[in-house]
């Protein structure tokens, strides 16, 4: 059975341009792309390889599903 399940990714832009894509709900899950798109593409097929492993080693699976987030802009 198939479900859907909901991964936010944090993308971190480094000096030399290229961007860090980090998936909070998966330990140590990250990847890296020359630019957003490629970085998200990238972070897509690290959550499925993930998940993979987690299933074949009969763990549960994590997501986002229920994380609210929110961001807040303080001057100071």
């Amino acid at each position: 059975m198939n479900t859907s399940k909901t991964y936010r990714i944090v993308l971190r832009k480094e000096a030399e341009g290229a961007y860090t894509a980090m998936v909070p709900a998966l330990p140590g899950c990250i990847t890296w792309g020359e630019n957003i798109d490629h970085a998200l593409a990238m972070a897509k097929e690290a959550i499925e390889g993930y998940i993979e492993v987690l299933k074949e080693e009969g763990e549960s699976v994590p997501d986002d599903n229920d994380t609210l987030e929110y961001s807040l802009q303080l001057t100071t």
